[in-house]
């Protein structure tokens, strides 16, 4: 019999079973799938370590957070600095001088900051829709180029259709600084995620291919307590309905080149492109294996956003009214469940960013001592 029995050995779940057993618990960690890290996993491919289910990115300013996982692994200088291509035109991101430049060709912050406030002038009033919103924070060209094409691939929907509050703040700089992630740490583990993940479950008992779902009854019977990261809906049989995402679609290759696109993302922003982005992966290691040589080959990634469908891996909530709504019913069957805790991306519907998901295991972790 176990203390805790862990379902999903994704970030969360590494958390909880890491602080568990270091409490002095008995853990018992499954998997639906046939590895540990959940999307975080990273494969070796060539010497590269391959982020199998899109870019992660840690990035936070969390001191704890970072005091926590660096125990587990160094972390290397990468920041994120992606370019947005349109039609071949490149483009900086986040939005700043060097996008400014590019596209009107102004030099100064003062000019920059004029020509952004001479097209925001269209929209009067409160912005009803995402393209409202937009506008009222860039102008019309940048919306135009580099906002509508990508985020209606990403969501599958009109911007007009799409709420406002998705994009809130779109970061404006009028700077030339190009690190997207305004951080005090950030970096990509040296030796990818999987060996991270690995070493927080250092000692402890790990069984992946388990559908705890399935088994449901006969794994409960193992512990006195249950973490469940899997899908909130999908634990009550959907009883009350499916709740909604977005997923993603990824065409890896491995290109006998030494460089593909020389940046480790490229958003493509115009409508016509099928794909978001393209993730080459060895540039968040810099291109150099652990002896520090080049790497002669590479791994390209083309990410495609798709509406989720039963079967596919659910990546981003669809936080809209209605599925708030009925998240929160099923928040309310979680918390009669006397032995089951719900945690994470999935357990919570939320998005998390990977230092949140950490945050939110080590007060859980705390709470269960």
């Amino acid at each position: 019999m176990h203390d805790f029995l862990i379902v999903g050995a994704g970030l969360y779940g590494a958390v909880i079973a890491q602080k568990a057993k270091a409490a002095g618990k008995s853990v018992l960690v499954i998997d639906k799938r046939d590895h540990i890290a959940g999307n975080v996993y990273t494969e070796d491919v060539e010497g590269i370590h391959v982020h199998k289910y899109g870019a992660h990115i840690f990035h936070t300013n969390n001191k704890v957070v970072w005091d926590y996982i660096t125990r587990f692994a160094t972390f290397n200088r990468f920041t994120n600095s992606p370019v947005a291509n349109y039609h071949g035109e490149l483009y900086s991101l986040p939005f700043n001088m060097y996008t400014f430049n590019k596209m009107w060709g102004v030099v100064t912050p003062e000019e920059a900051a004029a020509k952004i406030e001479e097209q925001r002038k269209e929209i009067t009033g409160a912005p009803q829709n995402l393209e409202e919103q937009a506008i009222s924070l860039v102008g019309r060209d940048i919306y135009e180029k580099l906002v509508k094409g990508y985020t209606e691939k990403q969501w599958g929907r009109d911007c007009k259709e799409l709420p406002a509050f998705i994009i809130k703040r779109l970061p404006v700089r009028l700077t030339f600084d190009n690190n997207y992630f305004n951080a005090l740490y950030q970096g990509i583990p040296i030796g990818g995620y999987t060996k991270m993940v690995e070493r927080m479950l250092d000692g402890i008992e790990v069984r992946t291919g388990v559908d705890y779902l399935n088994k449901k009854s006969e794994l409960d019977a193992q512990a006195e307590y249950v973490v469940y990261t899997g899908p909130i809906d999908a634990y009550f049989s959907y009883s009350l309905g499916k709740l909604e995402y977005r997923s993603v679609r990824f065409e890896t290759e491995l290109l006998d080149m030494p460089n593909f696109q020389g940046n480790a993302a490229v958003n493509y922003t115009d409508s016509e492109t099928p794909w978001t982005r393209i993730i080459e992966h060895k540039w968040f290691e810099f291109g150099k294996d652990k002896e520090g040589n080049d790497l002669p080959k590479t791994v390209i990634s083309r990410e495609y956003s798709s509406e989720w469908k039963p079967g596919d891996e659910p990546y981003y909530p669809v936080n809209d009214e209605k599925n708030s709504s009925l998240y929160s019913q099923y928040k309310m069957l979680a918390e009669k469940e006397e032995k089951v805790l719900f945690g994470g991306r999935l357990g919570e519907y939320k998005y998390y960013d990977m230092d949140q998901v950490i945050a939110a295991a080590l007060d859980m972790a705390e709470r269960l001592k």
